[in-house]
């Protein structure tokens, strides 16, 4: 059985473009376009990893990323914060909310799929 990878961001060109990238490599994909949204979809889908955009509608990624770590149930899902917010301050605020990875874009494909594979 293949990895599950949910995909969160809403601009629909990098979703489109990281679905694509993921079912290429052989994992199985779902998308959300906001912060509630994946949390409906991570209960739904049950992924193994969340490719996590920071700036979204309704919820941010790092309310998002706080939630999720809140869940003794969701101890085990890997979290890649994937943002243009690429300071000092708001990398070292994902990972103090538990993000596993934190990768600014512009992001390599060929790195950000390292990246993925290595954390599952």
């Amino acid at each position: 059985m293949s990895a599950r990878i949910l995909i969160v961001d809403d601009e629909p060109n990098i979703v489109v473009s990281l679905e694509y990238l993921m079912k290429k490599e052989g994992f199985e994909v779902a998308v959300a376009a906001d912060g509630e949204a994946a949390l409906a979809q991570v209960a739904a889908f049950a992924p193994d990893l969340v490719l996590l955009d920071v700036m979204m509608p309704k919820k941010s990624g790092f309310e998002v990323c706080q939630q999720l770590r809140a869940d003794p149930a969701r101890a085990g899902l890997r979290i890649v914060m994937l943002t243009a917010k690429g300071r000092d301050a708001e990398v070292a605020k994902g990972v103090a909310l538990g993000a596993d990875a934190y990768v600014t874009k512009p992001f390599s494909t060929r790195e950000l799929v390292a990246k993925v594979k290595s954390l599952l």
